[in-house]
């Protein structure tokens, strides 16, 4: 897939591939709900699968998708996935800890731009990830201020530095208990240890000390793992966010 446009990014300094598929404006006039889909070189075309599916069965409404990408794949010098999608640096990843200016691009830059050149509503604004995009996902909603609404998180690295993101919620709770939300979580139930075993832990912290206005579901998908799972992760999360909008 092409990109629609590229953007430079003052926050990062790095020049973003934006891939965007929008709904046809001549059968649904008016404004559209849009959703922020990371990793858009390598994830994107399954997340715009999804939801056509979903579109074709009327199980959700038009949806403008923006993919989030690098010109560059996993693995390649281009991708800078190891750094902007984590909070904290770690040795695991040299590059690591750039998720504060990356979500200031999404929100500052990026987000303006789609506003210029589409009619986008203000509200729902929605954000996903898979893996390591999910870390990114909850980093952005634990935020004192979220900018985003609904929040897409499947098989989230929450084991990223000794679980770092784990504390950052419970900071936010402690801070705040209001959260006005809506998150989806979802893993393979054949997905490693430390990403069934760390979900539950976020799972769990959900339910012991709950945000008020937080409204979140969990699913576990029989027979996926981590390299098959994406299609039901969002099929299922989009259905899940906007399938009563």
């Amino acid at each position: 897939m092409k990109p629609a446009f590229q953007l430079d990014s003052p926050e990062t300094g790095t020049k973003y591939w934006i891939f965007v598929a929008a709904p046809d404006a001549a059968q649904t006039p008016g404004s559209w709900s849009t959703v922020l889909c990371l990793d858009g070189d390598d994830q994107f075309e399954a997340a715009v699968a999804a939801y056509q599916a979903l579109r074709q069965a009327g199980k959700i409404p038009p949806l403008l998708l923006v993919g989030v990408g690098y010109g560059a794949s996993y693995g390649k010098g281009a991708n800078q996935r190891g750094r902007d999608y984590t909070p904290t640096a770690h040795p695991f990843e040299p590059t690591s800890g750039g998720a504060k200016p990356f979500l200031d691009f999404l929100t500052a830059t990026l987000w303006p731009e789609l506003k210029r050149r589409y009619p986008v509503k203000s509200s729902p604004r929605g954000i996903a990830g898979y893996s390591l995009g999910s870390l990114l996902v909850l980093y952005a909603l634990f935020q004192a201020k979220p900018f985003f609404t609904h929040y897409l998180a499947g098989a989230p690295s929450v084991w990223w530095d000794d679980r770092h993101i784990l504390g950052q919620a419970q900071r936010r709770r402690d801070r705040q208990a209001t959260l006005p939300a809506h998150l989806a979580l979802s893993v393979g139930e054949k997905d490693s240890e430390s990403m069934t075993g760390d979900l539950a832990l976020l799972e769990a912290q959900l339910t012991a000390k709950p945000f008020q206005g937080l409204h979140w579901t969990s699913q576990r998908f029989p027979g996926r793992h981590h390299f098959n799972a994406l299609p039901d992760v969002y099929r299922a999360g989009l259905a899940a966010l906007f399938g009563q909008i």
